[in-house]
């Protein structure tokens, strides 16, 4: 029996630009999306009917409903022979790293090669869920509109990334709602590949300057985000700190491995993972042997 298997990385917003939004409610994006090396798993077996069995230590936050992305993204296919899903979930829910979308875009990968279908385009995938188009890239990418509009951008700068979430679950509409301005700036230009050699510093200075407009209004409703970026500042080789999406992931980006037994003494009722920029520059063979 065949079963295919298909990693679901996390995703981080390095930068978040809300630009405008559509008449039919839908908010337009700039936003500059990397994915590190720690996510789900999913995996997909020959079956009579389509089921979703759940596993791993965020699997009781998954909804099973009609409504689980999942299965929703299941279902856009149009239908197969049947499959058992199976998603080891290992990322918390509602928390800005994609994990909905990441898992949606890895069963669609998944049934796509067990049931010999092409992916869908993403103008359908964005309709499903924003993130879902990036995802499916699992790239650094920028991407643009309700999530349609990407831009492969080569290679991930060879980073380490601490990701914290303090067990808040942070509703994307209602920190959209809270945005006092639905019309700002996209992102400045940057000339270089991010990934190039010698253009690291250059990108750290130019990342610096943008932004994620979704960052206030969720520290405004949830304030322990700005504790959270605070704990990260307060990290030996931190180069910046930003929220993820509309959080309450937050992520800080170094160049070593970053020591963080402290601030999980400190906070034991945070999820505290270190991880890598994932895929890494061809040939930097430390970036992809992993941090954690």
């Amino acid at each position: 029996m065949t079963t295919v298997k298909v990693f679901a990385p996390a995703k981080i917003n390095l930068t978040l630009h809300v630009t405008g939004r559509r008449d039919d409610g839908y908010h337009l994006l700039d936003s500059l999306v990397a994915f590190v090396d720690t996510g789900d798993q999913v995996a997909v077996t020959p079956a009579d009917a389509l089921s979703l069995r759940l596993s791993g230590p965020f699997a009781h936050q998954v909804p099973t409903g009609d409504d689980n992305l999942v299965l929703r993204a299941a279902r856009l296919l149009g239908g197969g022979p049947g499959a058992e899903i199976e998603l080891i979930k290992q990322l918390p829910v509602s928390a800005g790293v994609g994990g909905g979308s990441a898992d949606a875009a890895a069963t669609i990968r998944a049934l796509c090669a067990l049931w010999d279908k092409p992916w869908p385009d993403a103008h359908e995938l964005a309709l499903l869920g924003a993130d879902i188009p990036v995802c499916m890239a699992s790239g650094l990418t920028r991407m643009q509109g309700v999530g349609e509009e990407l831009t492969p951008l080569g290679s991930t700068p060879a980073f380490h990334v601490v990701l914290i979430n303090p067990g808040v679950a942070v509703p994307t509409q209602d920190v959209f709602r809270a945005l006092s301005s639905k019309t700002n700036a996209p992102m400045h230009a940057f000339r270089a590949r991010p990934g190039d050699p010698g253009s690291y510093e250059d990108w750290l200075t130019w990342l610096a300057t943008q932004r994620n407009d979704l960052e206030a209004p969720a520290i405004a409703d949830f304030p322990v985000i700005g504790n959270v970026l605070d704990a990260l500042r307060g990290l030996d080789g931190c180069r910046l700190a930003r929220m993820s999406g509309s959080g309450a992931t937050c992520f800080g980006l170094f160049q070593t491995v970053p020591n963080v037994r402290r601030l999980v003494e400190e906070h034991p009722d945070w999820w505290v993972e270190k991880a890598r920029g994932w895929p890494v520059p061809f040939g930097d063979d430390d970036a992809a042997s992993g941090a954690n």
